[in-house]
């Protein structure tokens, strides 16, 4: 399964990562979207969403955070990440740093696509791809705008 994970989009879409995002088999938005119809952009590829809520969203619909199991692993999806490593997740992706992550806290991962539109700390802007295989096998790689 291929899962494209983006964050940050605060009202801009780079029309070659709609383009990339055609590759996905979901996608994944990790919050600060900002207004609900920059959404659209990405539902007319047809692929399943999954939206959390960010520290600049308003819409109510989306929830702040989602849990679910993907692969066999325990995922959990915010916006803002936590002071410390939850016991009951696997893989832990976030946004709001505006920074790309990929680091094991005790059994969690964290990971974190970096900002679509407005990148922090010298990073690019980036998004990344999440390929989750059997055996739990999970493949992680932030690609560049």
């Amino acid at each position: 399964m291929k899962i494209a994970v983006i964050s940050d989009t605060h009202d801009r879409v780079p029309s070659s990562l709609v383009v990339s995002l055609a590759e996905a088999d979901e996608i994944w938005h990790l919050g600060d979207v900002c207004e609900p119809c920059v959404i659209d952009e990405f539902l007319v590829l047809g692929k399943p969403m999954k939206i959390v809520r960010g520290n600049c969203d308003w819409y109510p619909d989306w929830p702040l955070t989602l849990d679910f199991m993907r692969a066999g692993l325990r995922v959990r999806l915010v916006h803002i990440p936590p002071g410390e490593a939850p016991g009951d997740v696997d893989l832990l992706l976030h946004g709001h740093t505006h920074v790309p992550r990929d680091e094991k806290i005790g059994a969690c991962r964290f990971l974190n696509p970096g900002c679509v539109t407005r990148p922090n700390r010298g990073a690019p802007a980036s998004f990344a791809w999440l390929d989750l295989k059997a055996e739990k096998r999970v493949s992680w790689r932030v690609e560049l705008l």
